[in-house]
């Protein structure tokens, strides 16, 4: 059984508010409740207050360490893999159930998102949808494909564009067929005594270890993958024409490559980003089924 989160069991305190409550309350980012409820409760854990402060700067120093090592190691040597074996191992044991159940959500609503801008597209283009269906799914190098997948989409749909010598416009009838609630359910994810590492603290430990194991331009990609948050905003704000929606994304310039020492942290925004925009599209998509007028499509309340 999925838990309630602390900050939802204790009553109000004017003297003392809770800050988790506070952000759950506030509906100021389109996040469905349930997925709020769980990223919160994730962010609000001891591991997240106490070990991960102590992990990070550990975790960098490790990256530059191994960037050190692998001036010495084939320049194609990699163990993907081996790797992704290792993650699937690591998430089932100890990772905390909010937290996988995020993860795994990732990989679903970016495929649809990327689904939606192909199908949108006056160039459409296809995709190749990740949906992994439980942990053991993201031992098929899951990881790398998503990273893969994002350049790969990018390049398809731009090539598409250019030789049918079109731009990307808004869409005359958006399709939102694709965008759907992944079959993904909390209450499965495993539940262990020793499950209690937050999200965060996960992706810095995890880091270091995708960086050893794969090559140096599989991790540089998969660390500026994360610049292309803008880039994937602009266009889904193109086909809907809604330029105010970009606010809700925000991963640094797309042409301007950042150190990869930060990559944790912005791998966490990057999740947080896709799920505030796959929900924007949920919105959008109920109010357009509802028959709402076009003007109504962003001001839907949350669910």
């Amino acid at each position: 059984m999925s838990r309630t989160p602390e900050f939802l069991t204790q009553a109000h305190d004017e003297r003392d508010p809770s800050p988790w409550l506070a952000l759950y309350l506030d509906q100021s980012t389109p996040l469905p409740d349930n997925v709020k409820s769980a990223w919160l409760a994730d962010s609000s854990s001891g591991s997240r207050q106490y070990l991960l402060p102590f992990l990070r700067p550990i975790a960098r120093l490790t990256i530059i360490l191994i960037q050190i090592v692998k001036v010495f190691v084939p320049r194609n040597w990699s163990h993907s893999m081996l790797l992704h074996r290792f993650l699937a191992w690591g998430l089932k044991r100890f990772v905390s159930p909010e937290a996988n159940w995020l993860i795994l959500r990732h990989f679903h609503l970016g495929s649809q998102v990327l689904a939606f801008i192909g199908r949108n597209s006056p160039a459409p283009v296809a995709t190749n949808p990740l949906e992994p269906a439980d942990i053991d799914a993201l031992k098929d190098e899951m990881f790398l494909k998503h990273d893969l997948n994002l350049f790969n989409f990018v390049i398809r749909l731009n090539t598409a564009l250019r030789e049918k010598g079109v731009s990307l416009c808004k869409a005359e009838e958006v399709d939102f067929s694709m965008i759907k609630e992944p079959g993904l359910r909390l209450e499965d994810m495993p539940h262990g005594k020793l499950n209690f590492l937050d999200l965060q603290s996960a992706i810095e430990l995890f880091t270091p270890l995708y960086q050893l194991m794969l090559t140096d331009n599989d991790f540089w990609r998969a660390a500026n993958s994360l610049q292309l948050d803008e880039t994937i905003g602009i266009y889904t704000a193109t086909i809907l024409n809604a330029p105010e929606h970009l606010i809700l994304v925000n991963n640094k310039h797309p042409l301007v490559p950042l150190s990869t020492l930060r990559a944790g942290h912005r791998l966490v925004i990057h999740g947080l980003s896709t799920e505030m925009l796959h929900s924007l599209l949920q919105r959008m998509q109920a109010a357009r089924k509802a028959g709402e007028p076009e003007t109504a499509l962003y001001d839907q309340p949350l669910a």
